[in-house]
């Protein structure tokens, strides 16, 4: 018996593709990304929130007195002592200064001398309430550009 013509050629099988890639990797890239917005949003909530922080503390502070200046004056300085680590031990013009290149917004005058001076001054002293609303308006810009 001859099996010869019954034998046919080995045919192999075709080679394994890259693509389209298994499930596993499109599970773990959208794991990834889920991972990295999730990331991105904490990061954008927990900026956010500091700068509601810094504005609901500045809303608080309402009355015309020196009080109120020295409380805008603790509330730039606590800002500068979380983004701004060399400007949290400058004081008279250059601080004014300082707030003045870091906002579009600039303040002097009166006011000025009021976020200076404030906190050292006895509660005689007394400033006019136009002073104050200014005061209070560059504080609320100069939160909202820097934080």
């Amino acid at each position: 018996m001859d099996n010869l013509p019954l034998l046919r050629d080995i045919h192999l099988p075709p080679e394994v593709s890259a693509f389209p890639p298994g499930y596993g990797w499109a599970v773990m890239a959208a794991f990834i990304l889920f991972i990295y917005v999730c990331y991105r949003l904490l990061r954008y909530i927990n900026s956010k929130s500091k700068k509601r922080y810094a504005l609901k503390l500045l809303q608080g502070a309402s009355a015309d007195s020196l009080q109120t200046a020295r409380q805008i004056s603790e509330i730039l300085r606590r800002i500068c002592v979380y983004k701004y680590k060399e400007a949290s031990s400058l004081f008279g013009k250059e601080w004014i200064t300082f707030l003045n290149q870091k906002s579009r917004k600039k303040i002097s005058g009166a006011a000025a001398e009021l976020l200076v001076y404030a906190p050292y001054m006895p509660e005689s002293e007394k400033f006019r309430s136009e002073d104050y609303k200014q005061l209070k308006s560059f504080a609320k810009s100069w939160i909202g550009e820097n934080l």
